[in-house]
């Protein structure tokens, strides 16, 4: 990995230096592509469908690769929980609660708080996320980087808030995803030994998918739900194969497995506002001067918090 300050020199290490940044882009999306799919599928009906051909896909790529399986029961198990926790309950959170009326900006804010909660537990439980000195200190840069990136979120997203978008349930659906992806987050930095992402990525599929399936034949049996083969379904499920889960899950295995965890948890400030320029692009949603400043203020709390250095134990 490039040393910071210093300018690549392989195009492996320039890869390394611009996976933040391909990761935020691609994590972003997925907000976007709820808003195409979710109209024509219920939500743990398309994510069981993905989360099926995502473990084909991961299955098929490790094989031509010849990747290692993981080796001991006790690793499977914590891919396992991660990938309940990661995929399962994160993505459900998110799609369910698009499907109960939240708008993709006001999920995405509160999805967006994630780096906070990681922080809080870091700084109670500093053994709970497990780094090479053993834990994570935080200084005053990292808070204050930290609340600069809560203050661009919500002059981001704010504004789309008390409209009568946001009801007990789909508030709640959007919280259980935040702390889906907190727990999983902090529990594979803590848990997970280093392995092939590809296997660890099949794993986390059969989870995820072992837990979406009676799901989502509940919804197409008791709850009478329906699919409607759009095309615009066919484009959201191939691109949340394809990009999202084998290109943005990878890439959010890979960051985690390399960097602290309030450091990688910090890059998800940066989704919002992704995702409020992503929405103004491709459905012409409103993009003013408050949520401009917004972002310029998220982006400047993620780089104060990711360039500060950890207190040394």
């Amino acid at each position: 990995m490039a040393v910071a300050g210093s300018t690549p020199s392989t195009s492996g290490d320039r890869w390394i230096a611009a996976m933040p940044a391909v990761f935020v882009l691609i994590w972003s999306t997925g907000f976007v592509v709820a808003r195409y799919g979710m109209p024509h599928a219920p939500p743990f009906t398309f994510l069981a469908v993905r989360f099926f051909l995502s473990m084909l896909c991961l299955g098929l790529w490790a094989r031509l690769a010849d990747a290692a399986w993981p080796t001991s029961a006790k690793q499977w198990g914590h891919l396992a929980v991660t990938g309940l926790l990661m995929q399962a309950g994160y993505l459900g959170g998110v799609w369910a609660a698009v499907r109960w009326g939240i708008g993709a900006g006001t999920v995405a804010l509160i999805v967006g708080l994630q780096p906070l909660l990681t922080t809080l537990w870091v700084t109670a439980r500093p053994g709970a996320a497990v780094g090479s000195a053993g834990h994570e200190r935080l200084g005053r840069r990292h808070w204050v980087g930290l609340l600069m990136g809560l203050c661009g979120l919500a002059l981001v997203v704010g504004p789309k808030l008390g409209h009568g978008e946001v009801t007990p349930i789909n508030l709640g659906l959007a919280l259980v995803a935040l702390l889906s992806i907190t727990a999983g987050t902090l529990y594979q930095k803590h848990h997970v030994r280093p392995c092939d992402v590809r296997t660890a990525g099949g794993v986390q599929m059969m989870a995820a998918l072992a837990l979406t399936a009676p799901i989502a034949l509940a919804e197409l049996t008791l709850g009478g739900a329906t699919v409607d083969l759009h095309p615009d379904l066919f484009g959201a499920m191939a691109w949340s194969v394809l990009v999202l889960t084998l290109g943005g899950s990878s890439l959010l295995y890979l960051l985690i497995a390399r960097g602290a965890a309030t450091r990688v948890t910090s890059l998800m400030y940066l989704v919002p506002p992704c995702t409020a320029v992503l929405a103004w692009l491709l459905f012409d949603e409103r993009l003013d001067a408050s949520m401009a400043a917004g972002i310029v203020l998220s982006v400047s709390g993620v780089l104060l918090v990711v360039r500060s250095p950890s207190a040394r134990s």
